[in-house]
């Protein structure tokens, strides 16, 4: 099953733009606010070089390429937490994402309305980073006077690192800071996993400008980047994207070269959500279908296996395993690969690599 992306931000900041760019779809994107009520919801494929080059060399009779869920979510606005416009509505649908596309307005255009009157990026990325928060703050403040009671009639209650770890949380959003910036451990923030909190979500900020600032992001990123970071920031100018993506395969490789681009932004922009979602891309050749496979960073070989049928897990023996590299190397030929000693056989608990090409072996 593929891992959902949300698509969130203030209504009229180029959403739905973005999703018809990067699903080549045509919801419909207007000018004023609230244009999108249900969300929307695509399977993207994620642009892997690496597979392309696999198929050239490989020659396979189908090569499949990964994917992920995209969801086009409607604009949130100032008071979403106290159920202002969609409000709960709203942040269920955040909640049933597993990460978060942040899109904030950066490209002024009197012909499309803005809810808070006048441009200013920062202060609408802060709107709706602190309405994601003050709702999680809610949740803490309804949870914590009932597992308080439950631990403490119960000394050796399982749930004691969720009561610390609650606790933690509480006191970092009361503070104004995120989950995932809360400094909390593995096992707690595992404790947590039931609350789904929203400032748990990894999320990139994704900066949407016009066309004349495509290439240098305009005046206001290097503020958005200071308050996020470089690496949590984009610049893409969905516009253009949405245009690009109408277009046929040879035609938008000649607009990027005219505009100076080197890749599609909504390329570049699928690939960081998949490192959003801090997955990685593993390869299997069977049946003369070549296919891309996403799997959470530090999985095993057994979990991999299981990624393509439950019966390939459960019945695990080995996995025969190359790196996508030293495959091109001795161009494609596994006998090669096996005679040089870089063909590797692996147990069940090995930890699958990104590029790994993988085969498995295993009882029925």
């Amino acid at each position: 099953m593929s891992l959902s992306t949300g698509i969130v931000g203030l209504p009229n900041v180029g959403k739905s733009t973005l999703f018809n760019a990067l699903t080549r779809g045509s919801v419909p994107a207007s000018s004023y606010p609230f244009c999108t009520i249900e969300p929307n919801m695509a399977i993207v494929t994620v642009p892997d070089p690496r597979l392309r080059r696999l198929e050239t060399l490989l020659q396979p009779a189908d090569c499949i390429n990964t994917a992920i869920q995209i969801t086009d979510i409607a604009g949130l606005v100032r008071g979403a937490s106290r159920g202002e416009g969609r409000g709960n509505r709203f942040l269920a649908d955040v909640r049933d994402t597993d990460a978060l596309l942040h899109v904030v307005r950066c490209f002024a255009d009197d012909s499309v309305s803005h809810v808070e009157t006048d441009l200013n990026p920062l202060r609408d990325a802060d709107t709706v980073v602190s309405e994601l928060l003050l709702a999680d703050l809610e949740v803490t403040e309804r949870n914590l006077p009932n597992l308080d009671k439950v631990v403490r009639s119960d000394p050796r209650s399982q749930r004691q690192v969720e009561l610390v770890a609650l606790e933690a949380a509480h006191a970092a959003l009361t503070q104004g800071i995120t989950i995932r910036e809360a400094g909390l451990g593995r096992e707690q923030l595992e404790s947590l996993r039931g609350y789904a909190f929203l400032t748990e979500k990894p999320m990139l900020l994704v900066a949407n400008v016009d066309e004349s600032a495509a290439l240098t992001g305009g005046p206001w990123i290097d503020g958005l980047r200071q308050r996020h970071g470089a690496s949590g920031v984009v610049v893409i100018s969905a516009q253009i994207e949405a245009e690009i993506a109408q277009l046929e395969a040879t035609e938008r490789t000649a607009f990027l070269a005219e505009m100076g681009l080197g890749e599609s932004g909504v390329d570049s922009l699928v690939q960081s959500a998949y490192k959003l979602l801090d997955l990685i891309t593993f390869y299997t050749l069977a049946n003369d279908k070549l296919q891309g496979w996403q799997l959470p960073r530090g999985s095993t070989a057994a979990a991999a296996a299981g990624r393509i049928h439950s019966d390939m897990e459960s019945g695990f023996i080995r996995a025969e395993v190359a790196t996508a590299d030293d495959l091109e190397a001795v161009g494609g030929h596994l006998s090669k690969l096996r005679e040089s000693g870089r063909l590797r056989a692996e147990g069940r608990d090995y930890a699958i690599d990104e590029g790994d090409v993988v085969t498995f072996l295993f009882k029925s």
